[in-house]
């Protein structure tokens, strides 16, 4: 799907505590039928997700989204690539909020979709138990059930492990996706390819219970439509045995949520080899949700 330039807009977030997160909406300047949250994943930023979500854009849905704290120019420009802060995991869901509370200023009475990638995609869970009313819609990619990451483990070998199921590997990022090319991409740019710190990812894995408890789980508003998508052959899922305990929680607890795996899928399923099936999948649903939020 091919139109006008992509527009870009950058901005400083107003966040709890003085943080002020480096913010980005992209608009194709069709009529705005909605508007999208994004919280990227662990090791990278926010600047990747406008080339994966294009065909969405293409259709009147607004992008915005943040680098979460430890990414991103600032945090390479500090020396705090994969440090959460003082405020740790809880912070950097208190980020999400504000950016959340933002778009719904920035476009009021229009649907609020929530997407998160892999630690994207942990702390919308939390917000979905916190905040769970300010949402219309919850995506989750490339996900797992908090729960199964080890508590106390060491980031560096996490991430080694996640490579372990495709070695002989020919990079150490080959656990992200089939597309070589996209790999590559990764491997280039200089806000991707680290881990968190031990401290921020023992504030991570922490929230694990938490997001697991049946008595939290059913703070989601019911009536949330829920999407979870990864890849059968994701190491989220295939090592960390992570999804699909995941949707068994929420549908036990009474949540609506439709899921998709996809054979040989790997961690990015946006930037897969078959992405623009996976794009076609999410419009599929977010343009359902949109028609039942105009009845």
């Amino acid at each position: 799907m091919t139109g006008a330039p992509i527009a870009e807009e950058y901005f400083r977030l107003r966040a709890r505590g003085g943080h002020a997160p480096l913010a980005r909406r992209w608009s194709s300047g069709a009529p705005i039928r909605a508007i999208m949250v994004v919280a990227h994943g662990m090791g990278e930023h926010a600047g990747r997700y406008k080339a994966p979500l294009e065909a969405i854009l293409r259709r009147g849905v607004d992008v915005v989204a943040i680098d979460h704290r430890g990414h991103g120019e600032d945090a390479l420009a500090a020396g705090s690539l994969g440090d959460y802060g003082e405020g740790g995991f809880d912070g950097v869901e208190a980020d999400l909020l504000a950016l959340v509370e933002w778009a719904r200023a920035a476009a009021p009475g229009l649907p609020l979709i929530l997407l998160g990638h892999s630690m994207g995609s942990m702390i919308a869970q939390a917000l979905a138990i916190d905040h769970g009313d300010r949402l219309d819609g919850l995506i989750l990619s490339g996900s797992v059930a908090v729960d199964h990451i080890p508590a106390g483990g060491d980031p560096a070998g996490l991430i080694a492990a996640l490579n372990s199921p495709f070695e002989p590997a020919r990079t150490p990022f080959d656990w992200l996706s089939r597309d070589e090319a996209e790999v590559d991409l990764y491997l280039a740019d200089p806000l991707c390819g680290f881990g968190l710190t031990e401290a921020s990812f023992a504030s991570l894995a922490a929230a694990g219970p938490r997001l697991a408890d049946p008595g939290s789980l059913a703070a989601i508003p019911d009536d949330l439509p829920i999407y979870i998508f990864s890849g059968d052959r994701d190491p989220l899922h295939c090592v960390l045995g992570g999804v699909t305990p995941l949707i068994e929680r929420y549908r036990a607890a009474g949540k609506t949520v439709e899921s998709r795996l996809y054979e040989g899928g790997r961690h990015e399923m946006l930037n897969e080899t078959n992405r623009a099936e996976v794009a076609d999948d999410l419009w599929r649903w977010l343009s359902l949700l949109l028609s039942e939020e105009k009845r």
